[in-house]
């Protein structure tokens, strides 16, 4: 096939796990091409705007983009840039995998855990946010759509048929929050009756939490809010090794991005020891969505046997001898000869 695809490199690290992704990409053999557009700190510095016209008409064009860590600065009324592009493009579907890589120094062997996350709406809407004049009553609106329940329970079930899962978890707290989180429990009930070949089951997020730490061997798909799905989602990310190793996939029905999901990490930019998995994790995953699984597989396998049997390859933060150059070229090698 024959694609272009929008990429931002990003702020800090993000130039360098860019440029070491697209190498493995290219040796690959997919079919991409690039077109390199600006978000973040270095869009701000350039074009006097975090998040350019041209950037989303890119994503817009090519409907698919693969970004790097950004940095939106503190304060001064900026607005999250992740939050922006998953509002302007609709990317209802934050999908974050966290599977367990050898060589790591995570607590836990054999993980493989998917987070659906709603994207759109629930706690993260920043409506009905208001402060007391006297600054003592805080108000915030949690607001949760039979709409919005409904696509992301139904593309939870759809995913995991697709990949061969069989349970999904709905995670909630309608105990308490009985209308909004409520609705999104009976939603879950109503949809899970479409897909009898798929395990349902629910789960209060306190017990959830508990339960990860203690047995997550237990969990293969889980599906929930927004607010719950960010904090499960980097609980699950810290049963395997960290931010390090945890992809981002942002999906809407007409247009999907695909990030790294740590921080631009400014205090190692420039110095060549920035860990490149997430973003290849990210990749990967992008080519899944393509319809090009096999070669994110190749991806995936590769970066298993690196972190196995080339340890003086790999980044100081996988305690490694290597850098970002060198763990790259080693993935590379892995994919050329799969």
């Amino acid at each position: 096939m024959s694609k272009t695809i929008a990429v931002i490199p990003g702020d800090g690290i993000g130039p360098e796990i860019m440029k070491a992704t697209l190498r493995v990409l290219d040796a690959l053999d997919c079919g991409l091409s690039y077109e390199f557009v600006d978000a973040g700190m270095v869009a701000l510095e350039k074009h006097g705007d975090l998040l350019p016209k041209d950037t989303l008409d890119a994503i817009a064009r090519h409907t698919i983009a693969l970004k790097g860590p950004l940095t939106t600065p503190i304060g001064g009324g900026f607005t999250s840039i992740n939050v922006t592009l998953r509002r302007h493009f609709d990317l209802y579907a934050n999908v974050r995998p966290a599977i367990s890589f050898p060589g790591t120094k995570a607590r836990f062997e054999n993980i493989d855990i998917i987070t659906v996350r709603e994207n759109t709406e629930g706690a993260y809407l920043s409506e009905g946010q208001t402060l007391s004049e006297d600054g003592e009553v805080a108000t915030s609106m949690v607001r949760n759509t039979r709409k919005g329940s409904t696509r992301i329970v139904k593309y939870a079930f759809e995913m995991a048929r697709q990949k061969g899962r069989k349970k999904i978890t709905a995670v909630h707290k309608a105990n308490i929050m009985k209308t909004s989180s409520g609705l999104f429990l009976n939603v879950a009930r109503e949809v899970a009756k479409e897909y009898p070949d798929i395990e349902f089951n629910e789960m209060i997020v306190d017990n959830t939490c508990m339960q990860l730490v203690m047995k997550p061997e237990q969990f293969d798909v889980i599906v929930t809010t927004n607010l719950f799905g960010d904090i499960l989602s980097d609980l699950c990310a810290g049963l395997v090794g960290g931010l390090g190793l945890a992809p981002g996939d942002n999906i809407g029905a007409g247009a999907a991005i695909f990030e790294a999901v740590h921080g631009s990490a400014p205090d190692i930019a420039g110095k060549g020891i920035a860990n490149p998995c997430a973003l290849l994790l990210a990749a990967a995953d992008m080519l899944d969505h393509l319809g090009m699984a096999d070669k994110g597989n190749k991806v995936r396998a590769a970066i298993r046997d690196t972190l196995t049997n080339d340890r003086d390859a790999v980044t100081p933060d996988l305690g490694g001898k290597g850098n970002t150059d060198s763990f790259g070229d080693a993935i590379v090698k892995r994919v050329k000869a799969a």
